[in-house]
């Protein structure tokens, strides 16, 4: 039995919650008293519900995050109706700003911002009885020394089945309005000392993933080349993923990060627009030359797995404007490409611009845009297929062969449009399409549409999808492949990596 349960769902199985390990880091002398148990969404609530209320705990924590919030709320109400004596506590970034989009009223507490040491003092008193003034506690940045790390928290099950989550930084100096990150604007260094010793830790216990959170990792380069020094001291492979900004890789940063073996490192990059007076409007930088010269430097030097994110719906700007963007970009690099979909979160200042751009979005979570007075409802619709049609095809690195075939010597942009806007039409569903009907779609297209030779695009085909240890051939292409079905039975290997998939 657990006085104190530390719960959350998270978007998948494979990744682990890093706030509920610092709350648990930091209970003191009520940690024995405490248990993390982690779900998923689209478990079914009643049976988190009964998992959670078998220890017969005091006080439940949630984490609520923009993927989990109804279920969260959902959860409440269970909870609330078959024990409601239970205290129910909630913080994380659904909660941390007004107003709340979700109903979460049947909580009996939330705490906004850093939980550490609030959620603590917290529990303390309740458990204590003590007589509690606020129901709602506002965010405050506290001195980063004063909070216990986490690592220690990560047990077998996380290292073997899961991503393990580090930060050695919090808060970010840019103003861009799209960003909760923004909000927290003076940066704080955790002990880099500390630090090194926890991941060392981490290491021993067999972490070979590590993946931070920080939203502007090479903005101290003091602190971002020594961690770089840390895994380049490591002589097993690994993998290692940091948010980077794209203008600011001086000298002596390059020089490390060419240094990575493949597959090793992983850089994600928000570009978000390439238009000047779309990144004023929102208040972000944007030094096109130096991301140019980035780009092209972590391109051609470096075995570095490169993340580019652009965002579609952003004020003020057209699909025409976007096209230009992903156009170029894809010019630039033959990296992965998320397009993601503006949403406007509370706590951002977005709202200022809903009058003079017409601005709608949606009341229910994840607040995606619906449509601007440049891109109206029907097309931001279509913008929305094509971001996910991009991600199953291109961002996948299954297709890569088939893919460049597909637009070469085209505008990017408009070739997928047409052939997302052709398989929208073929599914009218842009979830549960399997590899090989995707692939299915791809010759179709690629030979009636485009008309090329059908054993052209079998080959490209057949050599993305065997590039990968273990597959099937889809039955399909079998008539246009010298494999014989003999190939069924050879293992290459093991899946291999999304990064390692787009290099082949």
């Amino acid at each position: 039995m657990s006085d104190i349960i530390l719960t959350t769902l998270n978007g998948r199985y494979t990744h682990s919650s890093l706030g509920l390990r610092y709350l648990h880091a930091n209970l003191k002398e009520l940690q024995p008293q405490a248990l993390i148990k982690e779900y998923v969404i689209n478990e079914k609530i009643q049976d988190i519900a009964e998992d959670i209320l078998k220890e017969n705990p005091k006080i439940i924590a949630i984490g609520v995050y923009i993927w989990n919030a109804s279920d969260v709320k959902e959860l409440i109400e269970v909870l609330k109706k078959v024990s409601p004596q239970t205290i129910i506590i909630l913080g994380g970034p659904e909660v941390s700003y007004q107003p709340f989009r979700v109903d979460m009223s049947k909580a009996d507490y939330v705490i906004q911002g850093e939980g550490e040491i609030p959620f603590y003092e917290l529990c303390r008193d309740i458990l204590d009885k003590k007589q509690i003034e606020t129901k709602i506690f506002p965010p405050k940045l506290y001195d980063l020394k004063d909070i216990k790390l986490p690592y220690q928290y990560y047990d077998e099950n996380d290292i073997k089945n899961r991503y393990i989550y580090v930060e050695a930084s919090r808060g970010c100096p840019f103003s861009c309005e799209f960003c909760l990150s923004s909000i927290d604007k003076q940066v704080r260094n955790f002990n880099l000392d500390e630090l090194l010793q926890e991941f060392q830790t981490l290491w021993d216990k067999g972490v070979r993933n590590f993946k931070f959170i920080d939203r502007t990792f090479n903005l101290d380069i003091k602190m971002a080349n020594t961690l770089l020094d840390f895994f380049l001291s490591k002589n097993e492979p690994f993998t290692t993923h940091f948010e980077v900004i794209p203008d600011h890789f001086p000298a002596e940063l390059k020089e490390r990060i060419k240094q990575f073996p493949s597959h090793s490192l992983q850089l994600e990059i928000g570009i978000q627009t390439l238009k000047k007076d779309i990144a004023k409007n929102i208040k972000r930088n944007l030094n096109i030359p130096k991301i140019k010269e980035n780009l092209e430097f972590l391109e051609k030097e470096t075995n570095a797995h490169i993340h580019l994110d652009l965002i579609i719906g952003l004020p003020g700007e057209s699909v025409e404007s976007f096209r230009e963007n992903l156009d170029y970009l894809c010019g630039l690099s033959n990296s992965e490409i998320q397009l993601g979909v503006l949403k406007k979160l509370s706590g951002t200042t977005l709202n200022r611009h809903d009058e003079l751009f017409g601005m709608v979005y949606s009341d229910t979570p994840p607040y995606d845009i619906l449509a601007n007075n440049m891109i109206p409802f029907q097309e931001m619709q279509v913008m929305k297929r094509f971001a996910r049609f991009w991600d199953l095809v291109y961002n996948s690195g299954n297709f890569t062969k088939t893919f460049n075939l597909l637009v070469e010597n085209k505008s990017v942009y408009e070739t997928f449009y047409h052939f997302s806007d052709w398989l929208y039409r073929q599914t009218f569903s842009t979830w549960q399409i399997s590899l090989d009907r995707l692939a299915l779609f791809l010759f179709d297209y690629m030979t009636t549409i485009q008309q090329y030779e059908k054993q052209q695009i079998a080959d490209l085909l057949v050599s993305d999808i065997l590039k990968v240890g273990g597959r099937k051939l889809p039955s399909f292409l079998r008539e246009y492949s010298e494999i014989t079905s003999s190939f069924d039975k050879v293992q290459v290997g093991t899946k291999q990596k999304r990064q390692q998939k787009r290099t082949q």
